[in-house]
């Protein structure tokens, strides 16, 4: 009976030790710098493809040479095909529309909603070439695609009927159908972190093979990636890297009600890869809980931002304002991809947010908006959150 109790006890000190409970707890480093045997563990390359991809992407949604056919190979990119000016992207086997709305969490077992948001991709690029194309010389007005410039000389903006640019509707929607989605619900989960043996895998440092890293340290360095994965410096993020999450990130924290966010988002992603380096799992998912909460209100925070600032200017300057609530309308779509902390559900689901996006595209869509119609959408935004749509105005 010694024996037997003697047994449990080690193996009860071994388990407490291998999970680093508070007794010791995690420290971050003061950089996403992480290395194993004097080389480092870092490694996101496969997100910094998906970024590059997305901007030659989104580039080519305003050139009128574009087809439906190209666009969507650049969208769905086959591993080989001259899609882009980079060679190293036509060679990689990447592309966006296969890690849009796929997260585990979220769409593994929903194909349905994987489908229509896929789908709605689709229907957007294909209403780019077929509906604003032909009329990129056209006069835009209420019912009419075409071109609107902004008030004394500005830019000339490129919009449909209801003079909503589908380069920026799309641009922004795939921020939460790639970027957050693939981050807050396929990465960060747990389901994907601790699937099979990974957790025990990472417990004995058993590595990927021919790598330098567990699965577990690669999956949350992916996470991180789709933030960061273009920056040229890792342990100073300037948020100038791509006109995906990373450039909203910095925008928001440029918003005094929120100047701490990009802090907050980096810090969590040091700690939490550290915790699982030191095999620290508690610490690992209280930084799950504090991305999931911090990207979803930048999301929220920049889709009311626009639709207040398009508020602001439709009476005076209605090419300005399509192009702020064209962004916001991306951002709208966005929240579905959202993820509250400690639950499986979106801050708003499919359901709310295309009640939202019908509001706003009613009858003739932006022409016919009105002042009520975007404070209403934005208090709805802002009522899922711990802050007041003034709050995110700024």
């Amino acid at each position: 009976m010694k024996k037997v109790i003697l047994s449990l006890a080690i193996v009860a000190t071994l388990i407490s030790c291998n999970n680093n409970d508070n007794d010791n707890p995690t420290v971050a480093p003061a950089t996403y710098s992480f290395e194993r045997n004097g080389s480092s563990t870092v490694d996101f390359n496969g997100q910094t493809t998906r970024i590059k991809m997305g901007g030659e992407f989104t580039s080519a949604l305003t050139t009128t040479t574009e087809t439906v056919a190209t666009l969507n190979a650049k969208f769905a990119h086959s591993e080989g095909d001259a899609d882009f000016s980079d060679a190293d992207l036509n060679a990689s086997s990447k592309s966006l529309r296969s890690k849009t709305a796929a997260s585990t969490d979220f769409y593994a077992a929903n194909t349905t909603d994987a489908n229509a948001i896929k789908n709605q991709f689709d229907t957007w690029i294909a209403a780019q070439v077929n509906d604003v194309f032909p009329n990129w010389n056209t006069n835009a007005a209420a019912g009419v695609a075409g071109q609107i410039q902004q008030a004394g000389g500005g830019s000339v903006r490129y919009v449909n009927e209801k003079g909503i640019e589908y380069n920026q509707l799309i641009a922004k929607s795939l921020i939460g159908g790639l970027m957050v989605d693939q981050i807050l619900n396929n990465y960060l989960s747990t389901a994907v972190l601790d699937a099979g043996t990974l957790k025990a895998d990472n417990d004995a440092d058993v590595l990927l093979s021919g790598e330098n890293y567990t699965s577990m340290e690669h999956k949350w360095d992916e996470a991180f990636g789709y933030l960061y994965g273009n920056e040229d410096d890792i342990a100073s993020p300037t948020y100038e890297a791509d006109k995906f999450l990373n450039e909203y990130v910095g925008k928001v924290q440029e918003n005094t009600n929120f100047s701490s966010i990009g802090s907050e988002i980096y810090n969590a992603f040091k700690l939490g890869r550290a915790a699982i380096s030191e095999k620290d799992y508690t610490t690992r998912d209280e930084q799950i809980t504090i991305l999931k909460e911090k990207i979803s209100i930048v999301i929220a925070v920049r889709g009311i931002h626009y639709l207040q600032s398009g508020k602001a200017q439709l009476a005076i300057d209605k090419a300005s304002a399509f192009h702020a609530l064209s962004e916001g309308l991306g951002f709208v779509y966005s929240l579905q991809f959202t993820r509250k902390p400690n639950s499986i559900e979106p801050y708003l689901s499919k359901t709310e947010v295309e009640g939202l996006m019908t509001k706003l595209q009613a009858g003739n869509g932006f022409w016919d908006l009105t002042d009520a119609t975007i404070d209403e959408v934005s208090n709805a935004i802002a009522d899922k959150f711990s802050f007041t749509f003034e709050q995110a105005s700024l």
